[in-house]
């Protein structure tokens, strides 16, 4: 790591810097201790988090879904009593499978800030190793769409089907076509309505501001490959652009996932988004609902599972043609009261329209 550039990490509006720890690897990563720095129980401003005085000293409260919690009790309830031991607190944890409030509660208030701080950076360190549940995405299934969608796929068949590796089952289920603009970790309901009401919320901010309440014209222009050799390429993707030739599209997109990351329920990958559908994926060869599953785990890509295919004459016939666009993209519709009503295993890609929708990660219909 370098030193000047350490590794920061952004909890309730504050900024951390995280020290390079030596930790000690366990057989089951759900059971690692917590292993503490120098310094960790130093008095820190709480401007992120509310701390009050009480008869017997002090306390605060945190909400933590419930799937975390094995990750503040550790292996055998040592994580839990380091914490407690080294701040001076008590941290009482709901029931597993118990979603409540985490309270921690001790006689003085820097120790109770200490514990929370260490308990926030804890768990961010684990919820990024999360798959991811949801993500924010742009619809772009219209039955125009589709349509032109299946031309190209026929073609491609047509005359590309003798290419190693090319077939039918690595194309994208029509319905399912959309720009993705960001994963998130959601782990229960209450996290799930905080970004719906966010999205919401954003939309009133500044989407129908720049939209200037019309629809968008959008073209899907050529195709391009994500990897380095187009000999042996795993995802194909279809650009997209303004038919107008304005930035408004990309604008939206990057103060979408600007505040969602600032909210902290999304992290900061790229500084721009990348404008773009996915059209053919080798993920698609042996699991169809495997769509949206690229960095699932721990954020890595299973590409040894993968047989990559030829895509050179693919780009040559698709690499600069108009092969479909849309004129009817309305980014000021949201669709957030949707998503609480649907099936975790079925997402929201029965709806013909193209709208802004917060959805599951699994996408089977």
């Amino acid at each position: 790591m370098d030193i000047l550039r350490p590794t920061l990490i952004r909890i309730g509006g504050r900024v951390y810097r995280k020290n390079v720890i030596q930790e000690q690897a366990y057989q089951h990563e759900e059971e690692d201790d917590f292993c503490a720095g120098p310094g960790d129980c130093a008095d820190e401003p709480c401007d992120a988090f509310v701390v009050e005085e009480t008869e017997k000293g002090f306390q605060c409260r945190m909400e933590v879904p419930s799937l975390l919690y094995k990750y503040i009790i550790g292996k055998k309830g040592e994580t839990k009593k380091k914490l407690e031991t080294e701040t001076r607190t008590s941290i009482s944890i709901p029931k597993l499978g118990v979603e409540g409030e985490i309270v921690i509660t001790g006689q003085h208030r820097s120790g109770v800030i200490s514990a929370r701080t260490r308990i926030d950076v804890l768990l961010d360190s684990f919820r990024k190793k999360q798959p991811f549940t949801h993500f924010l995405s742009l619809a772009l299934n219209q039955p125009t769409i589709q349509e032109k969608f299946l031309q190209f796929k026929e073609e491609v068949l047509e005359k590309c089907s003798k290419d190693h590796g090319v077939s039918s089952s690595l194309f994208q289920n029509p319905a399912k076509l959309h720009l993705t603009l960001g994963t998130l970790v959601l782990l229960n309901e209450q996290e799930i309505q905080k970004a719906c009401d966010l999205l919401q919320q954003c939309k009133e901010d500044f989407v129908d501001q720049i939209a200037g309440g019309k629809p968008l014209t959008v073209e899907v222009v050529g195709v391009e490959y994500m990897n380095d050799d187009p000999a042996m390429t795993d995802i194909l993707y279809a650009k997209v652009r303004m038919k107008d030739g304005s930035d408004r599209l990309q604008v939206i997109a990057d103060q979408l996932v600007e505040r969602f990351v600032a909210s902290g329920l999304m992290l900061k990958e790229w500084d721009r988004v990348k404008l773009h559908a996915t059209v053919m994926n080798t993920l698609f060869r042996k699991d169809p609902s495997a769509e949206e599953r690229n960095n699932t785990m721990t954020g890595k890509s299973s590409f040894k599972e993968r047989e990559s295919f030829n895509g050179r004459n693919i780009l040559k016939g698709f690499l600069e043609g108009i092969f479909w666009w849309i004129n009817t993209f309305n980014p000021g519709e949201t669709e957030e009261k949707q998503l609480l009503a649907s099936h975790p295993q079925r997402g929201l890609y029965g709806r013909n329209d193209s709208e802004l929708v917060l959805s599951h990660r699994y996408l089977e219909l």
